[in-house]
């Protein structure tokens, strides 16, 4: 199993802008999650695609093994706030603002999606199965055929 984390710690910016781009990718592959990237107009779109890039680095680094990289995808990503710079901006008739600097810790963790595999079993009323003779090849059952069956089945056990 594949797994690499990156951080960008002091990154300019907000963390509240930043995880309005996070939570574009949150989930996504990583190729998708970079095209995605590259079209957001945010600036902090660049340090977060920076990290990402990163941590996929990171992934490969740690197992050692190059081409499992079109499995893996953004497990979690997540914005702290950082220490926010206060400066003092000069206003009309003696008074002060303050500017508010704020740096936000962006983290972006990636992983290997788990194998789907194995066996489907089959739920449903086997005694009674519902078959659509007239349908075509990979059409399933109507919502309508399901609840005849219900009806038929149930007034059978009804009269028994």
């Amino acid at each position: 199993m594949i797994e690499g984390r990156a951080t960008a710690r002091y990154v300019r910016g907000s963390a509240q802008k930043a995880r309005l781009v996070l939570d574009l990718i949150r989930g996504k592959d990583v190729d998708k999650a970079i095209s995605t990237l590259r079209f957001v107009r945010k600036g902090v779109a660049k340090d977060v695609e920076k990290v990402l890039r990163s941590a996929v680095a990171n992934a490969q680094q740690k197992d050692g093994a190059g081409d499992d990289v079109d499995r893996l995808y953004v497990a979690e990503c997540f914005a702290d706030q950082g220490p926010t710079a206060k400066r003092i901006r000069a206003a009309p008739m003696g008074r002060a603002f303050r500017i508010m600097k704020r740096t936000s810790h962006l983290t972006v963790a990636v992983g290997q999606r788990q194998e789907v595999g194995g066996f489907v079993e089959r739920v449903g009323d086997m005694e009674n199965p519902v078959v659509d003779d007239g349908a075509v090849e990979g059409s399933g059952v109507t919502k309508k055929q399901t609840k005849k069956a219900r009806k038929t089945s149930a007034s059978k056990s009804a009269d028994a």
